[in-house]
């Protein structure tokens, strides 16, 4: 993978399903009902269920990784929770898209700027991470 400045990296796409919630519920221990019933998120003013942020947020770890050629490479990762992805109740759920382009490369590693959207919308604010130098 190409890791020099300016560099656009591929964009990853990831299918969310509400089956894919309940584990992420499991392994985490956030089993608060937004994320599972579409009654309680709904009567507190979301439009549905809809995935955990981590959970979101380790969709773009797993890019990275991707990118990386290994895992264990990402030395930070921060961003801010700024617009939910609904999960529907159904087979198909929905795609989250991770896209990344090169910022710069330090001392410190490789600065990425990402974009995470499902839909057209930016689901997550100013994603960023460092990957190790390789």
């Amino acid at each position: 993978m190409n890791l020099e400045t300016g560099s656009t990296l591929p964009a990853q796409t990831y299918r969310v399903t509400r089956a894919d919630l309940v584990r992420y519920a499991g392994a985490s221990g956030d089993f608060n009902p937004i994320h599972w019933s579409d009654r309680v998120a709904t009567s507190v003013g979301l439009p549905g269920v809809i995935a955990h942020g981590m959970f979101t947020m380790a969709l773009a770890g797993r890019a990275l990784d991707t990118w990386a050629g290994a895992p264990g490479r990402v030395r930070e990762l921060g961003c801010k929770f700024t617009k939910p992805v609904v999960v529907p109740d159904d087979d198909e759920g929905v795609e989250v898209v991770v896209s990344g382009t090169v910022k710069n490369v330090t001392e410190d590693g490789v600065h990425i700027a990402l974009e995470v959207t499902c839909g057209d919308q930016k689901v997550l604010g100013q994603p960023k991470a460092v990957l190790a130098r390789g």
